[in-house]
């Protein structure tokens, strides 16, 4: 039996993550230059778009000839299987800021849940079964345009991943005055961990996720 090989995340800032299988590399939400931070370089085989909003649907940024899945449905690209569920970017049923879709994605056997610019208070019974299970889930934190640090301890208690990335909060270069949003610290503070630092990237196999307790991991922004 041949032997998984690592996945390996690295975080390129805002809500874009590049997750690396033996197979395939992924791409989520690839923001423009409009926010203040640069993408960097990258080539991706499938990319994951969670609205078209130009902060997280830089399509044009991304090199090589990816699959692009912007919608919900399900996907399937060299190995990695993607699944999108419509949810809303507000509180208010998509009235101030329209949908955003959440994906997950199974890899290397195992399960990770980008909850794209999710603004909901709660996940209905049919988000909550989307993403339930989930072994390692992206999270927005940054609040003022999704979810702020203490909605998103509410939703990481109730789906218990058994790791939790933040996402969509305030980094140095990030245009202050587009996105008035708070630093990770505050979501530090109401999750009640200490801070180990922020990692370049996590290295993870099946075999070695955390199973006895969720673990917070920070990344740093590669961009």
């Amino acid at each position: 039996m041949s032997q998984k090989s690592s996945m390996i995340i690295t975080w390129l800032g805002h809500s874009c993550f590049k997750i690396q299988t033996t197979n395939a590399t992924i791409l989520t939400d690839p923001y423009d230059n409009g926010i203040g931070i640069r993408l960097p370089k990258v080539t991706a085989d499938l990319v994951l778009v969670s609205h078209d909003h130009s902060d997280h649907s830089n399509i044009a940024g991304v090199s090589g000839t990816p699959y692009v899945a912007s919608s919900p449905g399900e996907y399937e690209v060299r190995g990695v299987f993607a699944q999108g569920l419509s949810a809303f970017h507000d509180n208010t049923n998509g009235s101030e800021c329209g949908a955003t879709t959440i994906f997950r994605i199974e890899a290397e056997d195992m399960k990770l849940v980008h909850l794209g610019d999710l603004g909901q208070a709660k996940l209905t019974d049919e988000q909550f079964e989307h993403c339930n299970g989930a072994d390692i889930l992206f999270i927005p934190v940054g609040g003022h345009y999704t979810i702020d640090a203490k909605t998103a301890v509410d939703i990481i208690t109730q789906l218990e991943p058994r790791i939790v990335i933040p996402m969509h909060y305030k980094i140095p270069g990030l245009d202050a005055k587009k996105f008035p949003i708070d630093g990770v610290d505050t979501f530090i503070k109401h999750m009640g961990v200490a801070s180990n630092g922020h990692e370049d990237k996590l290295k993870i196999v099946k075999k070695d996720l955390p199973q006895e307790e969720t673990k917070v991991i920070i990344l740093k922004p590669a961009a």
